[in-house]
C-alpha cells in the first residue's frame, strides 16, 4: 500500500471513531420514496437486521473498494448494484461477524484477512423491512474475488477516487415497485447505484472528505 493511501485509511479510521456525518450525510442521496407499498417509513416488530461491507484495498497509488450486481431475482434488490451483505444469521457471533461472512459468502474475501476500521450510521430499508448496519474494512492488498454466482452476476470495482467526483453523481426518474420516484445515485463503471447503497455511500464519502 502507498504511503498516501495509508495515510488516507488511518484518516478513515480515525473519523470513523469520531460523531459520524449520520442522516445529514445520507440523505443527500435519498429517494423521494422510501415508504414501502404501506407507507411504512419506520422499524417495526417485524425488522429484520442486515449487514454490509464497503471493502476497501489498495489499487495502484490510492484505494478502491468493491461493489456487487445482483442477480435477479424474485425480491426487492434484484438486479441492483450493492454493497456486499445480508441478513443476519442465528449462527453469527455478531453483526460485524454478518458482515465478514456475506463478504466471503458473496466475493469470497475471508474473514480474517479483513481488518474492521469501523462502522457508519445503520439505515432502516422500507422495501425490505431491514435495518442495515454498514462496516468499512481494509485488506492488505488486493484480493482475488471470487463472487458467488447464485447471487452475484459480477463484480463492480470502484476507485474511491470517483466517489469524490461529483461528476459521477446524477439524478433521474424511475419506476421502483410500479411506482415512479425520483433517484439520486453514483455512476460508477456504467451502473446506477441508488437507494440505500448510494446512502450509504453518501455517508461514507463524507467520512473520506473528512479523511483527506
Amino acid at each position: 500500500m502507498s504511503s498516501s493511501a495509508a495515510r488516507i485509511v488511518k484518516g478513515i479510521e480515525i473519523n470513523l471513531g469520531k460523531p459520524l456525518p449520520g442522516y445529514e450525510a445520507q440523505k443527500r442521496m435519498e429517494p423521494s420514496v422510501r415508504a414501502d407499498l404501506l407507507g411504512n417509513t419506520t422499524p417495526n416488530m417485524a425488522t429484520g437486521k442486515s449487514a454490509v461491507m464497503i471493502l476497501l484495498y489498495p489499487s495502484g497509488k490510492g484505494l478502491s473498494f468493491v461493489l456487487i450486481k445482483r442477480q435477479t431475482y424474485d425480491g426487492p434488490h434484484s438486479g441492483q448494484v450493492s454493497l456486499p451483505g445480508g441478513k443476519v444469521d442465528e449462527s453469527d457471533a455478531s453483526i460485524e461477524g454478518t458482515a465478514l461472512r456475506e463478504t466471503y459468502e458473496e466475493v469470497g474475501v475471508e474473514p480474517n484477512q479483513i481488518a474492521i476500521l469501523g462502522q457508519l450510521t445503520e439505515l432502516f430499508i422500507p422495501v425490505s423491512n431491514l435495518l442495515v448496519q454498514p462496516f468499512v474494512g481494509i485488506v492488505a492488498q488486493k484480493p482475488q474475488f471470487s463472487p458467488n454466482l447464485q447471487e452475484v452476476e459480477y463484480i463492480v470495482e470502484v476507485d474511491i477516487a470517483h466517489l469524490l467526483d461529483d461528476s459521477k453523481k446524477s439524478v433521474k426518474v424511475i419506476t421502483s415497485h410500479g411506482r415512479p420516484i425520483t433517484a439520486p445515485y453514483y455512476s460508477f463503471q456504467n451502473e446506477m447505484v441508488w437507494g440505500a447503497t448510494a446512502m450509504i455511500l453518501s455517508e461514507f464519502e463524507e467520512v473520506v472528505r473528512r479523511s483527506l
